[in-house]
């Protein structure tokens, strides 16, 4: 009995290997689609890693001029803010769009362009300026627009008189009642 028993469990080895080696020869590849391309190395990340693994970088003070006040504000638009709730205005996200470039979200602390830093996040705007130093520039938010109104013409196919509709009485129901006046006119 043990002898058909180990023949069974080899033969049936033998026809699962040659199940599984017939199938992986007669099956037909996938082809690669049309708008694949190959990977390469030379499309990573091409930066200063120093300075993404390093903490912000410590800037001298210094006084901003006039002059770099009016290039910044028509170089960056505030598109919208998240301030949290405390007063100082020291946590919270700007999204900033530099030089007409898709908005991005900064941080409190991060730095929007050069050596310029999101300063602080309020619900009317947000200050940029130097690290150590005064804010250089402050960005009130966008107003929203204003709200779209206007009247609906009148319904059309309706009448303005009350009409009550006639109901079927049905079996084993009485009538619905009718006010007196009505009933009155009826019976004339």
């Amino acid at each position: 009995m043990s002898s058909r028993l180990s023949a069974l469990v080899i033969w049936a080895a033998v026809a699962a290997s040659l199940a599984y080696w017939g199938l992986r020869w007669l099956a037909q590849p996938i082809a690669v689609p049309a708008n694949a391309t190959p990977v390469s190395m030379d499309s990573g990340s091409k930066g200063d890693f120093r300075r993404l693994l390093s903490g912000p970088a410590a800037a001298s003070p210094q006084a901003v001029d006039a002059a770099t006040q009016s290039a910044l504000a028509g170089r960056i638009q505030l598109q919208g803010a998240f301030a949290s709730g405390d007063a100082s205005g020291t946590g919270g996200v700007a999204l900033l769009s530099v030089d007409g470039q898709p908005a991005r979200a900064v941080r409190v602390g991060q730095t929007v362009e050069g050596t310029m830093v999101l300063q602080r996040v309020d619900a009317s705007g947000a200050q940029i300026g130097p690290t150590e130093g005064p804010a250089a520039l402050t960005l009130a938010l966008p107003s929203l627009p204003a709200p779209a109104t206007g009247a609906l013409p009148p319904p059309t196919g309706v009448s303005t008189t009350a009409m009550l509709p006639a109901q079927p009485a049905l079996p084993g129901l009485a009538a619905p009642r009718q006010p007196p006046e009505e009933a009155a006119r009826t019976d004339d």
